[in-house]
Parts: C-alpha cells; structure tokens; sequence
C-alpha cells in the first residue's frame, strides 16, 4: 500500500503499521505490568519478556524503518537516519550528518528548513521523524521497564534473605531453648 504525499506523489516511506506490532506479541508484555508477582522468579520472567519485546522493536527498525530511509532518494541527502547503541546497551534512531561529526532532531528541522531539499521529500521526512520518535519512545519504555523489573526482583531476593535468617534464627533458638511448662514458671 502506497500512501500519497500531499504533492499527489506516492509516500516513499511507509510506517509501521497494527499488523508489524502484532507480530512482536505485546499482549503478554502489557498484562504483565498488571499481576500479582509472587517472587524475584515471576518479576525476572516479565523483565526477560520486556527485555524480548524491546529487542523486537529495535529489530523491526532495523528491519523496516532503516533500509526504507537509506535508500533512494534519501541517500542523497546530506542527514540521514542512523542507528545508535547506548552504554546501557539499547539501540535508538539518531538523524546524523554524513560525516558523523554531528547528531540530533537540529539536523532533521535544518534539512526540511533548506530549499535545497526537495519538496517531493517533506511528507517522507516527516512520516520518518514521526515514526522515529514512537519507536524510540516504545524502545526506550520497554528498556526502563525491564531494568525496574529487575531492579525490583533483586529487592526481594534481599528481603526473601532476609526474612529467611529471622525465620532460621527464630527456628533455632526455639529449638535449643527448653520449653517450660505452667508448673515450670511459677
């Protein structure tokens, strides 16, 4: 399906649409924010699944969103999008000049701003900044759930330890202690 510009030419970028979302199961994801969770195990599970989930966004940019704004005629531009690895260890879509010395949505706005870039390309560049932005959003959620989640997971393990040596300390010093009658304490 192409979409029309509002030049009346076809859409050189095609977004994301339902159909490429539902392939990643979010389903699972979104109840698992909802639930009772009974343990580090259950809360480690829904960090694996958000952590799934973040890694099948940044694929399907890498798969549908940057072959789409690499290719012609957008690679005859002098800004183009990229993919950027973070230290924490996620990926984002990043507007970037050539020559990399320079990053950031400043060089998406002066590209549309030039009356050197073509008019047949606004529409284009738009749907791709749109959908940069969604997917960075969705990829940067999905991400801090997933650190929360465990975050979390690893506070109750120290709570489970620590609840666990009150309850062996109770335990052991109720067992070498001897148990005294009614007649006993009088």
């Amino acid at each position: 399906m192409t979409a029309a510009s509002s030049f009346g030419r076809p859409a050189r970028f095609v977004p994301l649409a339902q159909s490429d979302f539902q392939r990643l199961e979010h389903a699972g994801y979104l109840k698992g924010l909802l639930q009772p969770f009974k343990g580090k195990g259950s809360l480690e599970t829904w960090a694996s699944q958000c952590m799934t989930l973040r890694d099948g966004l940044i694929a399907l940019a890498q798969r549908q969103v940057l072959p789409q704004a690499r290719a012609y005629p957008f690679n005859l531009l002098d800004v183009q999008l990229a993919q950027q690895t973070t230290g924490a260890g996620t990926t984002f879509l990043r507007w970037r000049n050539l020559d990399r010395s320079a990053m950031g949505v400043a060089l998406w706005e002066s590209l549309l701003d030039r009356p050197a870039t073509p008019a047949s390309l606004i529409d284009d560049l738009y749907a791709i900044e749109l959908q940069r932005i969604a997917l960075n959003m969705q990829i940067s959620l999905t991400h801090s759930i997933a650190r929360l989640a465990l975050e979390c997971a690893s506070k109750v393990a120290r709570a489970e330890a620590s609840y666990l040596r009150r309850v062996q300390e109770h335990a052991a010093s109720t067992s070498t202690t001897p148990a005294t009658t009614p007649k006993e304490s009088r």
